[in-house]
């Protein structure tokens, strides 16, 4: 008996099978590394879910018993004297500090940024890698040596007040340690390159012609700026925003330094919770509710960005 021949295949089949193929190739590849990620990511993370719904033990720790403390703790407090609940005044004002100082640092990196990364992709092509490296020399040194070298320009025997009094501009050091100013000064500088990378891109990848055009037209600079350049460079500019915003948000080493320990952020006082507070499961939930912020500004930029993409297409 004869053999029937076998069934073509349609049209496309086999590119999709092959494709299929590939897709669960690459899965399997990639498996190792999704193990990894599970296990030293997630993990820690279902851990600290776990310990923001215990019972804080009396020497830290936590007693494995349920309990919703630690999340009212975060916005709440209970009275000493009738044990009903009131507002948590520490915490609002910490919360308030750290965003109000996250959006001024953000803002003055922006004011200081946009003309570096503009100078710097002005430069011909052969000096802007120097002017590159010179702004990302200050990440090759640790976070607390540039903190502290900021901790001796701004002191009461430092150099900005010594200069000013030897011009004879003041006639006592001005108290600039542990103050917000010292903090929003400090992660500033320490945030600067953070805006200066995309919103140098953003420039580089901007049609000179256009600016050329709109002078041509009798636009003014500001004009030109406002309707030609800014537009052009704003994705630069918000993922700036984003880069700055959120390590400001849990900063931690630059305000424990420079604002000491009255002027707290809210890193500062995740870490209070976990050591001298000994309250494990206030300190977990004040972790969950920075990270529901941050998720909220990398939310808002996913949008917007979208949006424009939208809007150019």
């Amino acid at each position: 008996m004869a053999q029937a021949p076998d069934t073509p295949l349609a049209p496309g089949a086999l590119e999709h099978e092959l494709e299929q193929a590939d897709s669960r190739s690459r899965w399997l590849l990639s498996l190792p590394a999704i193990v990894i990620i599970t296990l030293f990511a997630t993990a820690p993370l279902l851990v600290m879910v776990l310990y923001s719904f215990l019972t804080p033990g009396d020497y830290g720790n936590v007693i494995w018993k349920f309990s919703t403390e630690g999340w009212t703790n975060v916005l709440m407090q209970r009275d000493i004297f009738d044990d009903t609940l009131i507002w948590a005044d520490a915490h609002l004002s910490i919360f308030w500090r750290s965003v109000k100082l996250s959006l001024i640092t953000t803002l003055l990196t922006l004011i200081f940024g946009l003309p570096t990364a503009w100078f710097v992709a002005t430069r011909p092509k052969g000096q802007r890698e120097l002017w590159l490296f010179l702004v990302t020399v200050p990440f090759w040194t640790n976070l607390l040596v540039r903190t502290i070298a900021i901790q001796e320009l701004i002191r009461a025997e430092g150099v900005i007040n010594n200069v000013l009094i030897f011009l004879h501009i003041i006639d006592e050091p001005i108290q600039m340690m542990f103050t917000d100013f010292a903090i929003g000064f400090g992660m500033t500088y320490v945030y600067l390159p953070l805006m200066v990378l995309p919103v140098y891109a953003a420039v580089e990848k901007l049609d000179f012609r256009l600016v050329e055009a709109a002078h041509d037209l009798y636009a003014s600079r500001w004009t030109a700026f406002r309707r030609i350049i800014l537009p052009m460079i704003k994705p630069g500019i918000i993922a700036g925003s984003i880069l700055v915003f959120i390590p400001c948000l849990g900063a931690y080493v630059t305000p424990r330094v420079l604002g000491g320990g009255k002027n707290l952020m809210f890193g500062n006082l995740i870490e209070l919770q976990f050591g001298a507070g000994r309250n494990w499961p206030l300190g977990a939930a004040l972790s969950f509710t920075l990270m529901a912020i941050v998720m909220v500004a990398l939310v808002y930029y996913v949008r917007l960005t979208s949006r424009e993409e939208k809007t150019d297409v």
